[in-house]
């Protein structure tokens, strides 16, 4: 067990001693900045004085919407539960904070910069194994007395810290921002559908669950891009693959989703878990449990290859 720490330690080392790691960082922050900026520059000081009349209008269209049967039933049941929320909001008179000049709005649009995480993690996970055979070095690592597996579990958990080092640091960021432009204000509840029911759920629960949620994606997509990295030694492919994917992946799943029942199973009409809470499913019948499933699935297979790949060839010749 001291050599997987002392292995990891070393792995850490590596990545956060290279001047790309920590411009990678700076960029994080400066983006959680601007964000911030953009935000306090664009959204109103308030809430509108007359939201509800808002929230009423769109009950309405949501009612006309209801009723056609033009519409899915999926569409049609997600548009049920947004009337739902509606009509809790105007009953027990909670404006809503979205577009708001306020840090839960703020820390909203912050979440997005996750992708951004992902993007730099694809690169330190891809580079991780491959620029050990760019530049000759896996031979220096093999002749440990340590087996290949830790070595190749050294390098995807310091990959994964840097990931979740990454996103704790985008979430503290971007709460000191937002303390600092709109002030702390927990009183607001955000409003959920859930268990046939609307629910209210404190802002700092909320904003954490987007967190979370995103980090899902996070953490497959690094996954996949270590698996490319170590079976291909190529890290330009590793990168290039990934980050394709990345953009293209969803956007083409949800194509062949209004055609085909089977694009459940495609990896990346899963990594959203955020469509169970918001309605929004992908695909009819999905459940979060299905989901959560069908990631362990992918997420075994992506790391069974890369440790038969490792353990098996001849990463020595």
């Amino acid at each position: 067990m001291g050599n997987i720490f002392k292995l990891i330690q070393n792995e850490n080392m590596k990545i956060y001693r290279r001047v790309s790691t920590w411009i990678m960082l700076i960029i994080l922050i400066g983006a959680a900045l601007v964000v911030g900026i953009f935000t306090n520059a664009t959204a109103p000081d308030s809430v509108d004085e007359n939201w509800k009349q808002g929230v009423q209008q769109d009950s309405e269209m949501l009612k006309a919407n209801i009723e056609n049967e033009d519409y899915p039933k999926l569409a049609r049941d997600t548009f049920e539960k947004e009337l739902a929320i509606n009509e809790y909001r105007l009953e027990h008179d909670i404006a809503p904070t979205t577009n708001s000049k306020s840090i839960w709005t703020y820390m909203g649009y912050a979440a997005e910069i996750v992708s951004l995480i992902t993007l730099f993690t694809i690169v330190v996970g891809a580079s991780s194994v491959a620029s050990e055979f760019t530049w000759g070095t896996i031979k220096l690592l093999l002749i440990r007395p340590v087996s290949r597996s830790k070595i190749l579990l050294s390098k995807y958990l310091a990959t994964i810290l840097f990931a979740l080092f990454s996103l704790v640091l985008l979430f503290v960021t971007s709460f000191l921002i937002g303390s600092i432009f709109f002030g702390f204000d927990g009183s607001t509840p955000h409003l959920v559908y859930r268990d046939g029911a609307v629910q209210e759920v404190h802002m700092v629960s909320h904003i954490l669950g987007i967190f979370g949620l995103k980090s899902i994606n996070l953490i497959m997509m690094s996954t996949f891009a270590f698996m490319i990295s170590t079976i291909f030694r190529n890290s330009g492919l590793a990168i290039g693959l990934a980050i394709f994917l990345m953009f293209a992946g969803v956007n083409a799943t949800a194509l062949l989703a209004m055609k085909f029942d089977w694009a459940k199973y495609i990896l990346f009409a899963n990594t959203d878990l955020s469509q169970y809470l918001t309605g929004y499913v992908l695909v009819e019948g999905m459940t979060m449990q299905f989901s959560i499933i069908m990631l362990i699935i992918y997420f075994v297979i992506f790391n069974a290859l890369t440790w038969f790949v490792f353990t098996k060839r001849d990463v020595a010749a």
